[in-house]
C-alpha cells in the first residue's frame, strides 16, 4: 500500500447518497404518497443526479423495496418484562409502521416485484417480523413464562395486522391489537 495513499472512508460517498436517497423517498412517500413519487422527484430532494437512482435502482419499485428492507426496526420499543405487555407493544409499534404513511407502499414494493423478488421480499419481511418478536418469547422463557410458539404469534397476532392494515379494515386499531394478544394469550394450554 502507498504510504501517501489515505485509507478509505468509512462507508463513502455510497452510503452518503443510500441515506440521502432513503430519507428523500420516505419524505417524499409521506408527503404524497407513493403512486405520486417519481425518481426524478426523489433525485431532486436527495440532491442527487437522476442518473445515479436509474443506475443504482433502476425502478422506483426497487427503490422502494430497498428502503422498505433498510429501514429495520428503529424505534421498536423496549422489553419490560411481562409477556402480555411486550406481545402488545411489539405488535402496536409493527400496526404504527405498517399505518404511517407509506407503510403499506414499502411492504408492498418488498414483495411485488417479480415472482422470484417477491418470495424473496416475503421471506426478508418475514424474517425481519419473526426477528421482532423472537426476543418476547426467549425472555418469556427465560423467565420461566410458557409463551406462545412464535408461529402462534405469527398467525394471531400479526397475520390479521397485515391483512386489516393491507385492505383499510375499519376498527385496526389499539384496542384491536390488545384482543389480539388477549386472545392469544387466552388460549394457551395452561401449565401443569
Amino acid at each position: 500500500m502507498n504510504a501517501d495513499a489515505s485509507p478509505k472512508r468509512p462507508g463513502g460517498r455510497s452510503s452518503h447518497v443510500r441515506a440521502a436517497v432513503h430519507s428523500a423517498v420516505v419524505a417524499l412517500v409521506g408527503e404524497r404518497g407513493a403512486d405520486q413519487v417519481t425518481l426524478p422527484a426523489v433525485a431532486k430532494r436527495a440532491g442527487v443526479n437522476s442518473s445515479t437512482l436509474y443506475r443504482r435502482w433502476g425502478t422506483l419499485a426497487a427503490l422502494l423495496a430497498d428502503v422498505a428492507k433498510h429501514r429495520g426496526d428503529v424505534g421498536a420499543p423496549p422489553l419490560v418484562g411481562d409477556l402480555r405487555t411486550d406481545l402488545e407493544n411489539q405488535a402496536l409499534w409493527t400496526l404504527t409502521e405498517l399505518s404511517r404513511p407509506g407503510g403499506i407502499a414499502f411492504f408492498r414494493a418488498e414483495v411485488a416485484p417479480d415472482v422470484d423478488e417477491r418470495h424473496d421480499g416475503l421471506r426478508e419481511c418475514l424474517r425481519r417480523v419473526s426477528e421482532r418478536f423472537r426476543p418476547v418469547l426467549d425472555a418469556a422463557r427465560e423467565r420461566g413464562d410458557a409463551p406462545p410458539s412464535l408461529e402462534q404469534v405469527l398467525d394471531r397476532i400479526v397475520a390479521p395486522l397485515y391483512f386489516r392494515v393491507v385492505f383499510s379494515i375499519p376498527g385496526t386499531d389499539e384496542a384491536y391489537v390488545r384482543d389480539l394478544v388477549a386472545e392469544l394469550l387466552g388460549k394457551l394450554p395452561l401449565e401443569s
